[in-house]
């Protein structure tokens, strides 16, 4: 506000007379974020009132070839991508109802509904994306998948497009990928201490198996990619094979799979193995073929990194046995096996603190047992956000991981061959020194970085 050049060019350039003000940093965010909310539905607005709806039902490709490249539908697409990035959505829903077409961005792992668009465009809008994403837009009647890169005040995503007809009308979801975003590191995916250390003694080992585990949109992919970083140099060969490539790694062979051409994860682990590779990572261990090669790879002198549907750490050793690998090879060859969720963060703008109902300090101290001893229950603090703008009135904004890490000691790898139930290794590992993931939880809401709600939320659901 001080720099009267600044302020002189602007007020020549916009030929409006300038005001300056001064504003905190946090003020400044919440007012470009409910500036930015406001704008996608009047931007969307004023493009809809634009569209010519007498050619709403045209049925051959040329003339719809017509209709989506008009401005008014260009400009719609534009708006929904560029709002996604703005609010850092990782997925953008466009759904047909009867009526009307709804838009919804998920963000921080919610889905909030943004906007609701009138049905006549929703044809255009679907076959502007398909043209944008390489898809046929004459083909509605099974699903595609297709891709494309969009660009947004200097900043650049790929969109993964996936298709779906349904009983009003095709349905779209985008994910985005963000493209050059930094790798975090474990501090910043939310490891901590005993943690941090049993995972850089498992990455630094020359073979072996490291899994994580996890539902779909538990943030598996991020943390391999940390691990993959932190031990990427010159002296090694590190090659992946991805579904798809979610971010790309300066010095790693990063490969697509593409099941159509023949390329699938097993086979395109037979032909990394005669590629010299040190470590290898496998996107996905998704049926027996998978993960016997991946066993096999490790027993040969590789360090391999997968991941895994089970819903805890100790629950991957019988999944892995269930899929047919032999209970003994699995004992000499899994280093580690992580298992996560991720919780939204508390919004730093607008975070306050309480004191917890007696319900809830009892609830703490029956799962944290001895770790709650640390804890004066008369002066405990928990804390949450009084909703604002910048969180987009949620509470929450950003996510952080919640972890149970199990290195493979010989007493569990002892009852892995003795196929016990996983309820029983995960006893082992608690004895260990293993924090479960709620336990993981509850330490970090105690430290203000999320909710006991958002903790119940995730590691309970």
């Amino acid at each position: 506000p001080l720099d009267v050049a600044a302020l002189d060019f602007l007020e020549k350039k916009s030929q409006c007379r300038i005001v300056p003000a001064f504003g905190v940093p946090a003020d400044i965010k919440i007012a470009i974020a409910e500036k930015y909310s406001q704008g996608l539905s009047g931007d969307v607005d004023a493009a809809v009132k634009e569209v010519d709806f007498s050619t709403k039902r045209v049925v051959d490709e040329k003339s719809i070839n017509d209709v989506i490249r008009e401005a008014p539908i260009a400009k719609i697409v534009t708006t929904l991508l560029s709002f996604a990035m703005k609010s850092m959505a990782s997925d953008i829903h466009i759904e047909p109802l009867e009526d009307k077409t709804r838009v919804r961005y998920r963000i921080d792992g919610i889905l909030h509904e943004k906007l609701l668009l009138p049905k006549d465009v929703h044809d255009a809008v679907i076959s502007r994306i398909k043209i944008l994403a390489g898809m046929k837009i004459d083909e509605k009647r099974v699903p595609q998948d297709g891709r494309f890169s969009f660009r947004s005040d200097e900043r650049e995503v790929d969109l993964r497009v996936s298709t779906l007809p349904s009983a009003h009308g095709e349905k779209i979801v985008m994910r985005l990928l963000q493209k050059g975003q930094n790798v975090p590191d474990l501090s910043e995916l939310g490891f901590r201490g005993r943690a941090i250390k049993n995972v850089e003694d498992a990455i630094k080992a020359t073979h072996g198996v490291v899994l994580v585990t996890g539902p779909t949109g538990s943030g598996k992919t991020t943390t391999l990619y940390s691990l993959l970083h932190k031990i990427n140099t010159t002296k090694v060969n590190i090659i992946t094979l991805e579904d798809p490539i979610e971010y790309e790694m300066a010095g790693v062979n990063q490969v697509q799979i593409n099941p159509q051409a023949g390329l699938t994860f097993a086979s395109g682990l037979r032909s990394i193995l005669r590629q010299d590779p040190n470590i290898i990572m496998v996107g996905e261990v998704r049926d027996s073929e998978t993960a016997e090669l991946t066993i096999n790879a490790a027993l040969t002198g590789h360090l391999v990194f997968s991941t895994l549907h089970t819903n805890s750490a100790a629950g991957a050793l019988p999944r892995l046995i269930d899929m047919g690998v032999e209970p003994f090879l699995l004992a000499s060859v899994i280093n580690l096996i992580i298992a996560q969720r991720v919780v939204r963060k508390i919004c730093s703008s607008c975070k306050e603190s309480y004191h917890p109902s007696p319900e809830i300090i009892n609830s703490l101290q029956k799962a944290l047992g001895p770790i709650f001893k640390q804890y004066d229950p008369n002066n405990l603090l928990l804390y949450r956000g009084r909703h604002c703008e910048a969180c987009n009135n949620t509470g929450y904004k950003g996510r952080v991981g919640i972890y149970e890490v199990m290195p493979v000691s010989e007493k569990i790898s002892l009852q892995a061959i003795s196929k016990v139930p996983s309820s029983e290794i995960e006893k082992t590992a608690i004895n260990d020194g293993m924090l479960t993931m709620d336990l993981d939880g509850y330490l970090k809401a105690l430290e203000g970085i999320t909710t006991i709600e958002e903790v119940m939320r995730v590691a309970k659901g």
